[in-house]
């Protein structure tokens, strides 16, 4: 009921995924035979012993020809395995060649997208725009600061050394000669001393 009203689901199931699942499903009974095989020389080999034992010569050699050729039968299912396993690997393999080449041509795509929307003349339009802006941004700042010539600069300066020279008015030096002093004794008081105390 759920898909009356919904979309058909896409199957995720690719032509490549059958083939490998085949593949590895005829691999699968290629080794199933191949055990039956082994299984089957086994016991002819030991019948074959049998009828040796029996003195029935023609019948074991006839039994070891067709272990003979169950042999090559053995060998060729070994060779046929190899085969479907190399298929399989290679088959796996071109799938992931696949995801990285798509991979690729989606970047490609990205890329030449993104570059036609940034062209090296567009670019440097934008790069000489930011430039305008910020030297524009500077003389607005400039303005706002009010920022001084170099005539107002020496202008301060020199108002500024007037008024250190004012705050650093020092009283005028006598030009009459001090008096002498004499250094007189003072008498020393003596102090008393405090007594210490013993801590107990």
């Amino acid at each position: 009921m759920g898909n009356l009203f919904g979309r058909k689901r896409r199957s995720r199931v690719t032509e490549q995924d059958k083939a490998v699942l085949q593949l590895k499903q005829q691999r699968d009974k290629l080794r199933q035979y191949q055990k039956r095989i082994s299984l089957n020389l086994e016991r002819e080999r030991a019948l074959a012993r049998e009828l040796l034992r029996d003195g029935k010569r023609e019948k074991a050699m006839l039994l070891l020809k067709k272990k003979r050729y169950q042999e090559q039968l053995l060998d060729k299912t070994e060779n046929q395995i190899s085969n479907l396993e190399r298929m399989v690997q290679d088959i796996e393999f071109t799938q992931i060649e696949m995801k990285v080449i798509e991979g690729l041509k989606i970047g490609n795509e990205c890329l030449n997208k993104m570059h036609q929307v940034m062209s090296i003349e567009e670019v440097e339009r934008i790069i000489g725009e930011t430039q305008d802006a910020v030297e524009y941004q500077r003389q607005i700042d400039e303005l706002l600061a009010g920022s001084l010539t170099e005539e107002d600069e020496d202008a301060i300066l020199e108002e500024l050394n007037t008024i250190t020279q004012e705050q650093m008015e020092l009283p005028e030096v006598p030009s009459e000669p001090l008096p002498e002093k004499t250094p007189e004794a003072s008498p020393v008081k003596n102090r008393p001393k405090p007594e210490l105390v013993a801590a107990s």
